[in-house]
């Protein structure tokens, strides 16, 4: 099959319409030569399996805590607190095998076997923090994988707002806890879709191997991305400089300038409109 050709027909069948776990485990390819997504996604249907049978009479608020339990005590998942950044927290295959992971991977692996035994969950896109929720009769649970399934109250929404707020330096003259205080929550807990998900787990790479200084894996990533999310434009100015990096000039020219008809009023435009001035040099002497 061509490159991306598997995942690209999976994303074709609509917005929500694909198997989130068997998209994460095709990204995965990339950092993975040969690896055998079927695999994978039987051993989550063996898990899922196995816990249904537990929980064949259960009620929702049951089947979550019979969820927890399946995963978090029985089976031995955990965040990896310790050693966050390691790119392998952000495989589904890694965190199958290590049992390891971050707040997205663990909702990820939580929400398809969760499905598995009939409870709707849905992903949080939440800011510093992805999170899970699910549909009750006249409320909304909000649940952490990262800490084992606990649900998630205002006070610990809040929280978590503020973190990212003073992390961000946006509070201004006022305190994040004061900013905190006044957003709407609803507005950060809408469910996110499949792409959405899928676009957050992409962005967590990117940023974790430009950080490691590995514009080849970068640059993998970005090709991704482009695919889940192919209007991101930012992800196409950030693919150009990855290749410019790599010294692939013409396709840096071709991203840099296609990022500028896209979005001509940029704020970076200036120093992407030199960039290309000396791309359209360097490709010149290719000739």
């Amino acid at each position: 099959m061509a490159e991306g050709g598997r995942l690209a027909e999976l994303l074709s069948h609509g917005t929500d319409r694909f198997s989130l776990a068997e998209a994460c485990l095709l990204i995965a390819e990339d950092a993975y030569e040969n690896l055998d997504v079927n695999h994978y996604l039987a051993e989550i249907e063996r898990m899922a399996a196995r816990l249904r049978g537990r929980l064949l009479q259960a009620d929702a608020q049951a089947k979550v805590i019979g969820l927890n339990q399946f995963l978090f005590e029985d089976l031995g998942f955990t965040g990896n607190a310790e050693d966050y950044y390691d790119p392998r927290n952000s495989y589904l295959n890694e965190v199958l095998e290590r049992r390891r992971g971050i707040p997205i991977s663990l909702s990820i692996l939580y929400m398809e076997i969760g499905r598995k035994i009939g409870l709707p969950l849905e992903g949080i896109s939440f800011p510093g923090h992805f999170l899970v929720r699910l549909a009750l009769r006249g409320s909304t649970l909000v649940l952490d994988p990262f800490s084992g399934g606990e649900p998630v109250s205002e006070h610990d929404l809040r929280k978590l707002l503020k973190r990212v707020i003073a992390g961000s330096g946006q509070a201004g003259l006022r305190s994040p806890d004061e900013v905190a205080a006044e957003l709407p929550l609803d507005q950060f807990l809408e469910p996110a879709s499949h792409r959405q998900v899928l676009a957050r787990v992409l962005r967590n790479l990117k940023n974790i191997y430009r950080e490691k200084d590995e514009p080849q894996r970068v640059l993998q990533v970005l090709n991704r991305l482009l695919m889940v999310q192919p209007d991101a434009h930012q992800e196409l100015r950030d693919r150009g400089l990855a290749f410019q990096k790599l010294e692939a000039f013409r396709a840096a020219l071709k991203d840099l300038t296609d990022y500028l008809e896209r979005e001509p009023e940029a704020a970076d435009a200036d120093e992407i409109r030199a960039r290309v001035i000396d791309l359209t040099l360097r490709c010149a002497k290719l000739n």
